[in-house]
Formats: C-alpha cells, sequence, structure tokens
C-alpha cells in the first residue's frame, strides 16, 4: 500500500520577522508536518544592523522570532525538535542555554552547537536555525 505524502511546501512569514532582500531564501518553510526555520539572527525586522548586545540577548532574540515563525506555521515553540547554535566565542555558550531554558521546557529539543570565526556582520555573536514536528508537543 502506498502511503500519500504531502504535496510541496509552504512558505511561512511572520510581521514579527523581518523578511530576506528578494530572491535569496526562504526564513521558514512547512512541508507535511515539518517546519524548518533558517538561521536567524538578532537582525531588526528591517534587516537593519544589530545592536551591540550580549550572547544572552541575542539568543533571547532569536529564539523569540523562531517562537513566532513556529506559530505563524501552525506550531508553537514546544514544537521545536532541534536546534543547531552557531557562536563566535564557545565561552558565550552558558549565556544562550540560559536564553533557551526560557523558551523551551522539557524535553528539550536536541541540539547541536559550534564555534565558527565569524558571522555575517561583525556585532553578531549568535545564529540558530530550528526544526519542528507540528502538533508533537501534543503527544
Amino acid at each position: 500500500m502506498k502511503i500519500p505524502r504531502p504535496k510541496g511546501k509552504r512558505r511561512i512569514s511572520s510581521p514579527h520577522v523581518g523578511e530576506p532582500p528578494a530572491g535569496t531564501w526562504s526564513n521558514c518553510l512547512v512541508v507535511g508536518n515539518q517546519v524548518f526555520v533558517a538561521g536567524m539572527t538578532a537582525r531588526g525586522n528591517e534587516f537593519d544592523d544589530v545592536k551591540e548586545s550580549g550572547a544572552y540577548e541575542q539568543a533571547a532574540a532569536i529564539l523569540g522570532k523562531i517562537k513566532h515563525l513556529m506559530e505563524a506555521a501552525g506550531g508553537s515553540i514546544d514544537d521545536v525538535v532541534k536546534v543547531v547554535i552557531y557562536l563566535t566565542d564557545i565561552n558565550d555558550r552558558e549565556a544562550v542555554w540560559k536564553a533557551r531554558r526560557e523558551f523551551f521546557t522539557e524535553p528539550f529539543p536536541v541540539s547541536t552547537l559550534f564555534e565558527v570565526s565569524k558571522l555575517v556582520r561583525p556585532e553578531m555573536k549568535v545564529e540558530i536555525d530550528a526544526v519542528g514536528i507540528l502538533n508533537s508537543s501534543l503527544t
């Protein structure tokens, strides 16, 4: 018996998350019940530069964007099952983990953390991408 597969993918946007320049990438796609969130930074909604802030403030702003995109996709932050975190200074991991604990509850998403030499702007300290499964938090 052939199992039907959902057709296509949907691009998701939120008024709380700035859209990338046309023809570059999507911030968020839904394929079936899976949600893919591109690497988010603490840039403003108009893609202006990040104001000088610490890793905690940047991580909290980024996780807020991920939350808004998950909600726009029809889910919640609790539907996030994986995050990948990029830090320009590995010593900032405790600050990022503090922000994560403010957004996620048990069971926490699986996570990968990398130190990178730099991000797209010198003031950026954190970038996070995420994968979610819609309605996974209901089971």
